[in-house]
């Protein structure tokens, strides 16, 4: 497992459309074992792979609850209902964060790093969550959804 560079604000790969994976292998299984190891290092809730810069329709989340991390593959949101204003951030726009409008609740279907397609329903943080990451498959970036006027930048802590 390594940790991989992330890719940031400005590169033109997070607007690039990523593509579905056809075969999930040893080299996915590898790829995923290192978008889980990257997104704990940096504390993020969810990376897409196309913020390692691969360009392949794989995202993982992190709720960091006794569930551990969940892998999609090909992930699609089938259904949406309600809506809720979320404050949201981005390991690609680090010490970013902006008031964002996503569904209460989705349904996505996805396959499994075994290779069996799933079904989850999800809400609130999880929800969010797979919105954020969809949306980078397609290329799209939170700072594209930000409420007007939300947008805050934190300064990082200095290392001590």
């Amino acid at each position: 497992m390594a940790i991989r560079n992330l890719r940031y604000d400005g590169d033109e790969i997070l607007k690039k459309k990523s593509r579905e994976v056809e075969v999930i292998d040893d080299k996915l299984q590898e790829l995923i074992d290192d978008m889980i190891e990257t997104m704990h290092k940096y504390n993020g809730v969810g990376l897409a792979a196309v913020q390692v810069g691969i360009l392949k329709r794989v995202i993982v989340i992190d709720l960091y609850d006794d569930k551990g991390p969940i892998v999609l593959i090909n992930p699609v949101i089938i259904k949406t209902k309600g809506e809720q204003e979320v404050d949201e951030g981005c390991l690609s726009f680090p010490n970013q964060f902006a008031k964002v409008k996503r569904p209460a609740e989705v349904v996505a279907e996805y396959t499994d790093r075994n290779g069996k397609r799933m079904k989850v329903k999800a809400k609130e943080v999880l929800a969010q969550a797979i919105c954020h990451e969809v949306d980078h498959l397609n290329g799209e970036v939170f700072m594209d959804k930000i409420i007007p006027g939300t947008l805050e930048y934190i300064e990082p802590e200095q290392e001590k």
